[in-house]
């Protein structure tokens, strides 16, 4: 009979264990495979927690930084149970008991538990035992990250509190989103776990020069409030105040150790392992990633937790029985808050014969320093200019000879040049320090017949941590293949799980006349097999192509698209009724009142897009809710045609030339609800004073003197800024209306999925955008009017249709997450 596994958290760490296990069954060194279950917190797949700043930043798209989707759990014959706690461990019986009631028996466990958020004590910043106060935010998970990213819109002034990695990505991200940052830091020094005092004064002065001021060793007391209860500001030690109306806490992290403790196993600073990273009280617990303490050491890093994973697996397989963890040299290349900085060992002379080189050039934000001990590198510090960085890192790993000339460690004066280098490398040299992959590993999938770089990248995980290593994997590919790379064909493939770019994916589909995802799949995906990753992307596209006669199926859906509203941090929803035009009456705004009344809804907020958003709507209430406001869906929740904003126009502006309110409404009332590969927000005013902001969304419409009207197309006013391009200037409302459904259309229809306007026009071109829109130049306008008209008769309301759910569970209410005792550490 099987033995069964079970790993209590999905996180990066235990799901890296996973995946060693999994390769060491694959090879049958197993005589029978584990049985596997996998507990997560989260309710979602396993994703890359090192790119939530990049989320925050609106460099990445939540859905791009997954890095095992629901899909690969089911293949690999794994339980998942996504958004499950669990609360406590039976050691002695081999019993792991959830939140949601199962208990479940286990051969061999794995802790997997990470680390917290770390709240340094304040008064004021707790609105109760569970609950942070209005306005503060910590910054570890997917949730923390989309809540932040929903409430920088209506906030002014942002203060985090931490100068390291964390808190000043956390700054550079709320920074590109509008606001005001200022950085907080105990210490006298930024990162100070990695930088000496001169290398943290100079990415002190780049951070500032970016214009986010930095206050040093300052101590915060308490988080202060207005009389609304409102965020206004944090006081230090010193008496001195700081005004704000967001606060991030970004302090450091401590390892998830509650569980353990009460299972009554050894925990210090986190949970105690031996060099086989098995708890030394239990020979059945293995523990992996940031609650386990080796040696004395916790790390924080990635690369010592795949290090531990796979000493984990051959040990848990019986595959090498002798393996064994002996601790991990650090190494780290990142961008912080738009600088590169990288760290390696030591910072600084520990021994008298330490040799030690030395750079600094302040003025131009560069820091440059070497420790070198018995002629092998044991220390690098390189703020600004990395770019020796690959050397220095293989250097530091596998004792690389060092030139004679120590400055050329770190000036392109002596060392090897790239080919050299990437050739003198030992097979052995970690080349990817994220996910432990070495030389010999890249060179290996090169010589088993993957020769473009994102292939191996993809089998080898190379380059999918914090993607520093991207250059270096590139030059081995490129050496191992002897100079004989090839593109990957997938780059192009409109989704991930079909070999087709987007315009033949779409003519196979007409042909084959295929009109649901699962249909897609099977005949189009390499032996019919289903991707998750793909599913969304594919039921936008039917949609768009089909109109009506698409087959809508619910596992191809994402909890947002399931239910028509707007997951939130805490599991409630988000219901945003269609207001055309922003314009509403008093009969809507009574029923808002009254709906929001009775199901207790706890805020009811004005949006950018000039509706009204009623937020924390239980998922149970959404149907009655709908039922009860009798509007229609604004669809603030889907990839689509979202909303059109308008000023007043001519009707009462003393300054409005035309009618932006009524040709606002009508372009929303035609064009509502469209599926599309990314957001569309448009927008009328009827003056070039621009009220309405049409400059800056994805279409907007411009009333001029002479009763005409501008269009303005791929603008954008988020985490990217862009001023959209002039389409076309045009005589009347009518010809706004064709234009407008045409460049729709065409963007349907030719975009990469997720890629908004601002992206698509400047890659495709305003020149060629109006050749086809504007001036016919392709013969395919008519089409483009007739496939859109096609797709607005189509319109069905989701929240008419959808008040009877589709199934049993639609708007079955998710069990609450029951928090965790707290236990002191002993």
């Amino acid at each position: 009979m099987a033995q069964r596994l079970v790993v209590v958290g999905n996180g990066m760490a235990g799901v890296r264990a996973l995946e060693e296990v999994l390769a060491r069954q694959e090879r049958a060194t197993i005589a029978e495979p584990f049985e596997i279950t996998v507990f997560g917190d989260e309710p979602y797949g396993n994703y890359n927690r090192i790119l939530l700043s990049n989320v925050l930043a609106g460099v990445d798209d939540p859905a791009e930084i997954y890095l095992n989707a629901m899909d690969w759990y089911t293949d690999h014959g794994i339980d998942l149970r996504a958004g499950v706690r669990v609360v406590r461990l039976d050691t002695f019986a081999h019993l792991v008991h959830a939140d949601d009631g199962t208990t479940l028996r286990y051969d061999k466990l794995i802790l997997a538990t990470g680390s917290r958020s770390f709240f340094p004590p304040m008064a004021g910043l707790w609105a109760d035992d569970k609950t942070l106060a209005d306005g503060v935010f910590g910054f570890r998970t997917l949730d923390d990250t989309a809540s932040m990213i929903g409430q920088a819109a209506t906030r002014s002034k942002a203060v985090v509190i931490g100068g390291g990695l964390l808190g000043l990505e956390a700054a550079r991200g709320l920074q590109n989103r509008g606001l005001t940052v200022e950085v907080v830091h105990a210490s006298s020094t930024l990162m100070n776990a990695q930088l000496d005092d001169p290398a943290g004064a100079i990415l002190r002065k780049s951070v500032e020069d970016l214009g986010i001021k930095v206050h040093l060793e300052k101590r915060t007391t308490e988080v202060c409030a207005d009389d609304a209860g409102r965020l206004s500001g944090v006081l230090f030690a010193d008496g001195t105040r700081l005004d704000c109306d967001m606060l991030v806490i970004a302090a450091g992290i401590r390892p998830n150790v509650g569980l353990a403790q009460r299972a009554g196993l050894t925990v210090e600073r986190a949970i105690v392992t031996d060099d086989h990273m098995r708890s030394v009280d239990d020979d059945d617990v293995y523990v992996v990633g940031e609650c386990a303490q080796h040696r004395g050491q916790v790390y924080g890093l990635v690369a010592p937790l795949w290090e531990q994973a796979r000493v984990l697996a051959d040990h848990l397989t019986g595959t090498d029985m002798a393996a064994a963890y002996h601790g991990s040299r650090v190494a780290t290349k990142l961008k912080v808050a738009g600088v590169d900085v990288a760290a390696m060992g030591v910072k600084g002379p520990e021994r008298p014969d330490d040799e030690f080189v030395q750079y600094s050039e302040p003025r131009h934000g560069i820091y440059k320093t070497v420790v070198i001990r018995d002629g092998k590198l044991v220390g690098a510090t390189l703020v600004g200019d990395v770019s020796k960085v690959a050397f220095l890192t293989q250097a530091f790993d596998s004792g690389l000879p060092l030139p004679d000339e120590r400055v050329s460690l770190l000036f392109d004066i002596g060392t090897p040049d790239v080919g050299v280098g990437v050739a003198e490398l030992t097979d052995d040299a970690q080349v990817c320090n994220c996910n432990g992959v070495s030389k010999g590993a890249l060179v290996s999938c090169v010589r088993s017949g993957e020769t473009s770089v994102s292939g191996v990248m993809a089998k080898t995980k190379a380059g999918k941590g914090c993607g520093s290593c991207k250059e270096l994997v590139g030059q081995v590919v490129e050496w191992a293949a002897g100079g004989a790379v090839t593109e990957d064909p997938s780059a192009s493939w409109y989704v991930p799980g079909v070999p087709y770019d987007k315009a033949t994916l779409m003519r196979h589909i007409r042909d084959l006349e295929l009109h649901s995802v699962s249909s897609v799949f099977a005949a189009l995906a390499p032996d019919g097999k289903e991707d998750a990753g793909s599913k969304m992307a594919l039921a936008s596209l039917l949609d768009m192509m089909w109109a009506d006669e698409f087959v809508d199926e619910r596992d191809a859906r994402f909890i947002n698209d399931r239910v028509h509203a707007n997951i939130q941090r805490d599991g409630t929803f988000s219901v945003v009724p269609q207001m055309k035009g922003g314009v509403t009456d008093a009969a809507q705004l009574r029923r808002i009142a009254d709906v929001a009344e009775k199901y207790e809804i706890p805020m009811i907020k004005l949006t950018g897009g000039q509706r009204i958003d009623l937020l924390g709507v239980r998922k149970e209430d959404l149907p009655a809710v709908w039922a009860d406001l009798d509007m229609p869906s604004g669809y603030a929740y889907g990839k689509s045609f979202r909303t059109v904003k308008t000023c007043v126009g001519s009707d009462f502006c003393r300054f409005g030339v035309g009618d932006s309110t009524a040709l606002g409404i009508a372009i929303e009332e035609r064009f509502k609800g469209l599926a599309s590969p990314g957001k569309m927000k448009l927008a009328v005013t009827g003056c070039p004073r621009n009220c309405a902001e049409a400059l800056c969304k994805d279409l907007g419409v411009v009333a001029v003197d002479g009763g005409r009207w501008e269009i303005y197309v791929g603008g954008a006013a988020g985490a990217h800024i862009r001023k959209g391009d002039l389409l076309a200037t045009v005589d009347s409302a009518d010809e706004v209306m064709t234009l407008t459904g045409r460049f729709l259309q065409y963007y349907r229809e030719s975009a990469n999925w997720l890629e908004r306007t601002y992206k698509w026009v400047p890659r495709v071109g305003i020149e060629h955008i109006r050749s086809v829109v504007v001036d016919d130049a392709e013969g395919i306008a008519a089409g483009l009017d007739e496939r859109m008209q096609r797709s607005v008769d189509a319109y069905r309301d989701p929240w008419q249709d959808g008040r009877e759910p589709a199934s049993v569970g639609q708007f079955r209410p998710a069990l609450p997450l029951l928090p965790l005792p707290q236990v002191p550490v002993r």
